[in-house]
């Protein structure tokens, strides 16, 4: 909870005054049996009318004061809960966005939407619950018996002498119950995990005929979750029976004991309305305490998950600043990295770019073609070797400045529920003409301009109402807008024919010549032009050079080229 607090302190005044709010009011639920054993027992046996209503308005007026006051306190209470959570589901989504890969896959995406969603939603119901019956329910059941102490000592006691087996209640559901919350947690995060995979993958389920696999194994999840809940609930369930059990065994008590004792005229009978109406309050408080502890427990083991990403440490530092005088703008020396600090993705990656070139990447499915990006983008960090722009280590530029040199259009990117216009602008500032010009050079413009509402027209989530090829130009003009420093284009003209792929070279070729480009791709005639290419095979690189070098050198190059255009794929 530690990590959390830090959140809650700018509001310390606000809930100092919701508490004080709420204290005032919960002294006036406290008076009420009070001063009505007092009329019963005093003021009604005078036969005095006017003292029967004076006291009756004081206790309207407490009546008012317990109500509004326990008003006024609950809203602020929500208040605070509200802004508190804001505040943490916003750090938590600014630290999640500058997480590396590395950190992504080390939480896994379902677990960490669990964490900006149930999680955060359990410490807002704590820190709710906290201020609305922190106080109050202490002050009843602490206020309640120092009250029946005055009124009834002797039945007091039956009260007091069940307190104790409340209490070890109390410890044992708070002992118990967060490590069950938090293994429930995990659970849940498996069934968002394969929720997310069926919904985004529904579409090749349906294709394999996969549907009752994929049945059978979100309800084996789906019951381990609940049985992971039912555990923790069962624990959290015991607290109430069991208090109701213990403190209704006492509140039967007191009835027979204040019977005989009204009885033999050793008290009166306001006095034992008054205690009983207590014996409820202090009832009714201690089910609101145990309900403050199972909240507790769910809430601290959410605080404790959030915490947990909000204290990782940055695992992608900067390091001093190692630079070398170069004519190269984009360097690999000697890159070697594994995913799983086993198998090498990419071993011993070498290769230069001077500004204005263009490097093609070609190989297999699994070859490391992407690994590359991801690594030039400091997605990950590499294991061994160096990555250079403009003379400086990778490692010593921040993530920030880095990223603003590229644009970017993966095969698979996000297509956003919004126009096609601020789809292309995605928040940056940029002209309209800007934009136009980008989706020109995208081949893109054509299209859009005969849409209905043209570059308004409104997509929906991943673009599901345009064309695969649609939205590769789509996402390429979003990449060229800002006429990046450096262009990565990932498989992203994989669903354009191949006429559209050709202008779409010329123009980057004619509009872009400062601009360093990386192309990843499945045709050769994609990066037949190239003025570097790579082939890749199992993380090494089997050719490295021009077209005509590797048509000549490189037998896998060579072989691809034939098999896709009879060796003669043409001037492009």
């Amino acid at each position: 909870m530690k990590g959390i607090l830090k959140y809650i302190k700018p509001y310390i005044l606000q809930m100092v005054l919701g508490l004080i709010i709420k204290f005032t009011g919960t002294i006036m639920d406290l008076c009420l049996p009070w001063i009505l054993a007092y009329m019963i027992d005093d003021i009604i046996p005078q036969n005095n009318v006017n003292l029967i209503f004076i006291y009756g308005v004081i206790m309207v007026i407490c009546s008012i004061i317990a109500v509004t006051n326990n008003i006024i306190a609950n809203r602020m209470a929500s208040r605070v809960a509200r802004d508190v959570t804001r505040e943490i589901r916003h750090d938590l989504f600014v630290k999640i966005s500058y997480f590396s890969n590395t950190q992504i896959d080390k939480y896994t995406i379902p677990s960490l939407i669990s964490r900006m969603t149930s999680d955060t939603y359990n410490i807002q119901r704590l820190i709710g619950v906290m201020q609305r019956l922190g106080v109050r329910a202490p002050i009843l059941l602490i206020g309640g018996v120092i009250v029946t102490l005055t009124l009834e000592p002797v039945l007091s006691l039956v009260l007091i002498a069940t307190l104790p087996f409340v209490g070890i209640m109390v410890y044992y559901v708070s002992k118990k119950g967060v490590p069950y919350y938090s293994e429930f947690q995990m659970y849940v995060d498996k069934l968002v995990r394969i929720v997310r995979e069926n919904i985004i993958g529904i579409r090749v389920i349906k294709a394999l005929s996969k549907t009752e696999y994929e049945k059978s194994r979100f309800e084996k999840i789906n019951k381990d979750t609940s049985d992971k809940e039912k555990k923790a609930s069962i624990v959290m369930g015991i607290s109430s029976p069991m208090m109701n059990l213990i403190l209704n065994l006492g509140l039967s008590i007191v009835i027979i004991v204040g019977a005989f004792r009204v009885n033999s005229g050793t008290t009166e009978p306001g006095k034992i309305v008054a205690f009983l109406t207590y014996f409820t309050i202090i009832l009714n408080a201690m089910l609101s305490i145990t309900r403050m502890f199972v909240l507790y427990s769910k809430g601290s083991a959410s605080a404790m998950r959030i915490s947990e990403v909000l204290e990782e440490d940055e695992d992608i530092v900067i390091k001093n600043e190692d630079y070398i005088e170069s004519k190269y703008h984009i360097e690999f020396n000697n890159v070697s990295f594994s995913y799983n600090k086993d198998v090498n993705a990419i071993s011993n990656i070498n290769f230069k770019l001077k500004r204005g070139e263009t490097l093609g990447i070609i190989g297999a499915t699994g070859s490391g073609k992407t690994t590359i990006i991801k690594l030039l983008m400091k997605f990950y960090e590499v294991d061994e070797g160096k990555i250079r722009i403009n003379g400086y280590d990778i490692n010593g530029v921040d993530k920030n400045e880095l990223h603003k040199k590229f644009g970017v259009a993966f095969q698979n990117d996000m297509i956003f529920e919004n126009t096609i216009y601020e789809n292309i602008k995605f928040g940056r500032d940029l002209r309209k003409e800007d934009i136009f010009r980008a989706s020109e050079y995208a081949q893109a413009k054509e299209f859009i301009e005969n849409l209905r509402e043209k570059y308004n027209e409104h997509l929906t989530s991943k673009g599901s109402n345009l064309s695969g090829g649609q939205k590769q130009r789509v996402l390429i003009s979003r990449a060229l807008a800002k006429k990046p420093e450096i262009l990565i284009l990932d498989d992203s003209s994989s669903a354009l024919d191949y006429k559209t792929d050709s202008l779409l070279r010329k123009a980057i070729n004619d509009n872009f010549k400062d601009t360093t480009t990386i192309i990843v791709a499945q045709r050769i005639s994609s990066i037949k032009n190239a003025d570097k290419i790579i082939v890749l095979e199992e993380g090494k690189i089997i050719g490295y050079g021009n077209h005509d070098e590797l048509i000549k050198d490189c037998y896998v190059y060579k072989e691809i080229s034939d098999s896709q255009m009879g060796g003669d794929i043409g001037e492009n």
